[in-house]
């Protein structure tokens, strides 16, 4: 039987991909992707024909069922999001769980996602951490501050450059601007950057600084 394939793709340097993945992506079908113009760049990078489907989180509600009986009958599809690995704030999970509840064998390959390196290169204990991924924009936000003020592992967040410094005036505010912090931005990009230090002190680098790129904020958890 046909499977869907989860297959991670670089989050910066295209050097990342595993020879699997490339190999998956050569066999599979179909890819579906979120952007097919920046999916198509890694293809052609890679010397792949191009099999590209639009995939993201504005169709995939209507997509699911079509997509399960594409495999039903044999075809095998391939699952890309932008960077990264399908599914860790990005599309995936219902296409899963659409699967699983099909009984579709899912094969997810191992590969790169920018919360890891950034968490180990963060200092902080990592032993156990939480991934909060982004935060709600608007609705329940605050409140979900207020909880993790009292979370005593290492918390784990992704962030847009344009909600870097109101996310952590709210880390000071709900978590204490004395708490160690540690924001990573463009992971293995040419402009890879990390600060690290109490919330105010990065907070004060950020508004001398214009946030650009993708960010992963990593904050101590109480007591630690």
């Amino acid at each position: 039987m046909a499977k869907l394939y989860v297959i991670p793709t670089p989050i910066g340097n295209l050097d990342d991909i595993t020879i699997r993945a490339i190999k998956t992506l050569e066999f599979v079908d179909i890819i579906l992707c979120e952007d097919t113009r920046r999916s198509q760049k890694l293809l052609s990078h890679l010397g792949i024909k191009s099999k590209l489907k639009s995939h993201h989180k504005f169709n995939e509600h209507k997509q699911v069922s079509n997509i399960v009986n594409k495999i039903k009958s044999g075809i095998n599809i391939g699952l890309i999001s932008d960077a990264g690995t399908p599914g860790i704030s990005d599309p995936g999970f219902l296409l899963v769980r659409s699967c699983l509840n099909s009984n579709i064998d899912i094969e997810c390959l191992p590969g790169p996602t920018a919360l890891i390196p950034a968490l180990i290169i963060s200092g902080l204990p990592m032993e156990k951490f939480v991934f909060e991924g982004f935060l709600p924009q608007k609705k329940g936000r605050q409140t979900r501050l207020k909880l993790l003020a009292e979370e005593e592992r290492t918390m784990v967040f992704y962030e847009s450059p344009y909600r870097v410094l109101k996310t952590l005036q709210q880390f000071a505010e709900f978590i204490g601007e004395d708490r160690q912090v540690s924001v990573s931005r463009e992971i293995t990009k040419k402009f890879e950057e990390t600060i690290r230090g109490t919330v105010s002190e990065v907070l004060t680098h950020f508004e001398n600084k214009d946030p650009k790129g993708e960010f992963v904020i990593i904050v101590e958890g109480i007591n630690n």
